[in-house]
């Protein structure tokens, strides 16, 4: 679960200037869909901080997420297309 988390705070643009997420049409708030994932990974930070030890089940849901949400990132031209997150 700490690797899963690593990927996605380093695939996704959490740094960016909320002028940059919120530019023109959108294929959902990107603004709102890394507040989104970024309140999920705190959470699961937490959780594994507090000694708790993650399912299977609960390592694809984020996994699933943080693809679902990079796509709509991708469409929203704020990451570029990555072959190992592009499809599910």
């Amino acid at each position: 679960m700490r690797q899963l988390i690593r990927q996605i705070r380093e695939a996704m643009p959490f740094d960016a200037p909320e002028a940059d997420l919120c530019s023109g049409h959108c294929h959902g708030c990107s603004f709102k869909l890394l507040e989104y994932l970024d309140i999920r990974l705190e959470e699961w930070e937490d959780r594994l901080a507090r000694g708790e030890q993650p399912t299977l089940g609960d390592l694809h849901r984020l996994a699933r997420t943080g693809k679902k949400i990079y796509r709509a990132l991708e469409k929203n031209g704020l990451v570029e297309a990555r072959p190992d997150l592009s499809r599910e």
